[in-house]
């Protein structure tokens, strides 16, 4: 189990990020789903059955052991993280869509990520006793993920003008607390993120790469829009590596679950921007 640090102070992190998150939404947010639902279900499909269906495949060609199989897996199953936003504004995606899918995906990650969480764990096997994510601790995911945004979502109704001179304040926060945390689970823990650095860089890189690249392709393969092909890139190539190792660890108890978030986590902001001028050149060409 992880330190005081990481099992308190992780939650904490995501719950404020998720605060922060249900501070910028509203309930128009989710019927804006409705305006563009080919765009919509194109990535839906995507991040919920695609991805994980490649990530079991690189998992199976890398060879990996049980408990990082289930880590990348769980990595695969978590939905796309409130950054996604903050890339597709950089790069000239549609922003708007981003906030509905990150809505939607936060809502819809509450039952698939337990789901495919348990199923890893059923076909790999990482832990002599434990069966996986019961209905006790699927309780804790909802908590985790839904509580907070619900409660953000609450504030901006009530109070709108509160909520919008907390939005910048809480986002800051989120950010500190978080880079601490980090920090410190990193430091706690260095001999076990090394030792098993070498062994999930290249398949975390190629997942991140496939991530991004399917977000885009897939969608413009099927008529999507280029600003929209943008968005969809960066919500499904930019998973919420955090919510994965807050579940690994303080739910489920293994540090060594939440070394594929981890590694995927630092690695992911610099393969993410690199890819963001990729596809602006590329757009920039064909327009």
């Amino acid at each position: 189990m992880g330190s005081a640090l990481t099992t308190i102070g992780l939650p904490v992190a995501l719950g404020i990020i998720m605060l922060g998150l249900g501070l910028s939404l509203t309930l128009a947010d989710f019927a804006r789903v409705l305006k563009q639902p080919k765009a919509v279900i194109i990535a839906l499909l995507c991040q919920l059955v695609l991805l994980p269906t490649l990530c079991f495949g690189l998992v199976l060609l890398f060879q990996l052991p049980p408990v990082l199989a289930v880590g990348m897996m769980m990595l695969a199953a978590s939905p796309g993280g409130t950054t996604a936003n903050l890339y597709s504004h950089l790069f000239r995606g549609d922003i708007a869509l981003n906030i509905s899918l990150t809505a939607v995906n936060s809502v819809i990650a509450v039952v698939t990520l337990p789901i495919i969480t348990n199923l890893a764990i059923a076909y790999f096997q990482p832990f002599d006793d434990q069966l996986g994510l019961q209905w006790s601790k699927a309780l804790e995911v909802f908590a985790i993920v839904l509580l907070p945004v619900a409660l953000g979502m609450l504030i901006r109704r009530v109070w709108p003008r509160f909520a919008a001179g907390m939005d910048r304040p809480v986002r800051i926060a989120s950010v500190v607390i978080l880079v601490v945390v980090i920090a410190g689970a990193v430091a706690s823990n260095w001999a076990l993120l090394v030792e098993n650095f070498t062994r999930l860089a290249l398949i975390t890189v190629l997942f991140c790469l496939i991530s991004l690249a399917i977000g885009f392709l897939v969608p413009r393969l099927l008529r999507v829009g280029r600003r929209q092909s943008i968005a969809t890139s960066f919500e499904i190539g930019i998973h919420n590596a955090t919510l994965a190792i807050v579940i690994a660890q303080s739910v489920l108890g293994s540090v060594e679950l939440s070394l594929p978030a981890a590694v995927y986590g630092v690695l992911m902001f610099f393969i993410a921007f690199g890819f963001g001028f990729l596809i602006r050149e590329r757009v920039a060409r064909a327009t």
